[in-house]
């Protein structure tokens, strides 16, 4: 997720192989190390002179440039790395690049980085070994150290603007049908925004890898987290196909009566991300289901400019669930989400590996940390007498301010860093995650919406929970699985199945005949044979919980 949110003050260095430098003083330009990082991901490259990076630069001797995926799937831009066999010092590692002998072990470098081997337990660190026994990747979310604060959903939900809500009086909306049946009284009864923009009531991200937003939901629906590519029952412990199970069938008949009626954006199977976000970007689309990663950062600043918080076009997450008396596990928490598939790498094309290992040890620093997502102190953010961490009025609008965020902030948000509270045991790492903070920030209508609900943020919406158990998250292991193998040419035939599907039995006007036929293309993928892969993944990692 790109955070525009950062950190304060500067570091002065007490472990070994930490630059030395004391506060006010300056490496020579000349001395400081500059790397590269790619991220396939989208993202917002700094300015050269950026402020706080000069700053970071300053106090430990090096920088970097962050590349950010333009124009391209990921897929693509990485088999480009790949063939020309020269790579940038940083990327997001996976298994395409593992296989590729692209990346570097991090384990046999660590022992003289303790911020880097200290980040993870032994226990978790295993999960990220890959075959030869080593590994080679950081992950750069989810990891806390002491008490988890969480005030913002960064997930999957259904997603529905502050207006409609308001309009009705602030209902409770617990089930599918009750969703709908809101977001379809309200455009009745309003078509049009002020200026004429017509509503959009409901749409859904389809493009590419993001497809998730469309063919995952039904296992929300059931009351199950978010999994991956199954359902894992708590209590027995078998692996289970959401994509075939009777609330699948349901939801996607349920979308195709909303696509018919209108409701449901026909452009969606379509559109690319950023029709997509240029749709949100209006302020018409009603609802959609997103992880708020994908759309929060891209709208904000439009939002801002052209006063469609205002008019209520802020988004919160609801409770969604098929029916009610399901618990909804929508938010888990993020200490629980540890991701494995992916993280933090650095390549054989590396001049440099113990500067490289040193940079990002000196980033997960508590100080460098603040600098990274508060600010400097007295610029970006104020203590109080009880040494918490707040904005003033002045220092907030500078936040806000796109500029500012150019030429000044710098958070390396693709780096690893501690979350939870910082070592006073006061302050959360980033102000985002500041309660007090996070609620005095938000825009009029959603405070207004958090007060008509009796929350103060975003999790207290949806509640909150802990990992169902050892197993989780199985994504972290289904989108590592390699092409090479049984399990992963199962899960890409499967993938392009409901890729071609589930527009069309969407749209079908035979619902039952199309669903039928996506059946039998989907069951000729030999499913069975890709979940009891997953069971034999979930048994080991339960089995080793165990034994640990």
């Amino acid at each position: 997720m790109k955070k525009r949110v950062i950190a304060a003050l500067c570091v002065v260095a007490c472990m070994a192989g930490l630059v030395h430098v004391s506060k006010g003083s300056s490496v020579p330009d000349k001395n400081i190390k500059h790397f590269t990082a790619f991220f396939s991901v989208e993202g917002d490259t700094l300015e050269p002179d950026n402020e706080i990076r000069q700053k970071i630069a300053q106090l430990t001797g090096a920088d970097c440039e962050e590349i950010w995926l333009v124009g391209q799937t990921k897929e693509n831009a990485l088999n480009a790395y790949i063939v020309n066999g020269e790579y940038p010092d940083f990327i997001s590692g996976e298994v395409s690049l593992y296989e590729a002998n692209a990346l570097i072990p991090l384990d046999e470098y660590w022992d003289k980085y303790p911020n880097i081997k200290g980040y993870l337990t032994k226990e978790q660190w295993d999960r990220f070994r890959q075959a030869d026994g080593h590994i080679y990747w950081i992950p750069q979310f989810g990891v806390s150290h002491g008490e988890d604060v969480e005030v913002t959903h960064t997930g999957e939900a259904f997603w529905i603007q502050t207006r409609v809500l308001k309009w009705a009086g602030y209902p409770k909306i617990h089930t599918v049908d009750e969703y709908f049946d809101l977001i379809e009284r309200y455009v009745a009864a309003n078509p049009a925004m002020e200026d004429g923009t017509k509503n959009i009531p409901f749409t859904v991200l389809c493009d590419g890898w993001r497809y998730f937003c469309l063919e995952n939901v039904p296992q929300f629906l059931d009351g199950y987290p978010n999994d991956g590519s199954c359902i894992v029952d708590p209590d027995t412990l078998q692996v289970v196909d959401y994509n075939t199970t009777d609330t699948a069938q349901w939801y996607f008949k349920k979308l195709n009566e909303e696509f018919h009626k209108g409701i449901l954006d026909a452009e969606s199977f379509t559109a690319t991300y950023d029709d997509y976000l240029k749709k949100l970007s209006t302020g018409a689309v009603c609802g959609m289901p997103d992880q708020w990663w994908q759309f929060y950062y891209a709208i904000v600043g439009i939002y801002d400019q052209n006063g469609l918080r205002d008019l209520g076009c802020d988004y919160v997450p609801l409770p969604i669930t098929r029916e009610e008396g399901i618990k909804n596990k929508w938010h888990v928490t993020r200490s629980a989400e540890l991701d494995s598939s992916t993280g933090l790498s650095i390549t054989v094309s590396c001049q440099d590996i113990d500067g490289a290992m040193q940079f990002i040890s000196d980033l997960m620093e508590p100080e460098i940390v603040k600098l990274r997502f508060w600010g400097e102190e007295g610029i970006d953010y104020s203590v109080d007498e009880n040494g918490m961490f707040y904005m003033n009025e002045e220092q907030g609008a500078r936040r806000s301010d796109q500029e500012t965020a150019e030429n000044h902030f710098c958070s390396y948000s693709y780096f690893p860093k501690v979350e939870g509270l910082l070592p006073d045991g006061k302050n959360a790492f980033s102000m985002e995650y500041q309660s007090a903070e996070f609620l005095k920030n938000q825009p009029q209508d959603v405070r207004e919406c958090f007060e008509a609900y009796g929350v103060t943020n975003y999790v207290e919406m949806l509640g909150t929970n802990e990992a169902p158990g050892a197993w989780y998250p199985m994504y972290s292991y289904t989108t590592a699985l390699s092409v090479n193998s049984q399990a992963g040419q199962i899960r890409e035939q499967l993938d392009e199945v409901k890729h071609k599907w589930l527009p069309q039995v969407i749209m079908a006007d035979d619902f039952d005949t199309a669903w039928e036929n996506y059946m039998q293309e989907y069951n000729a993928c030999d499913p069975a044979a890709y979940l009891e892969d997953l069971q034999s993944e979930v048994n080991k990692r339960v089995e080793q919980d165990i034994s640990d």
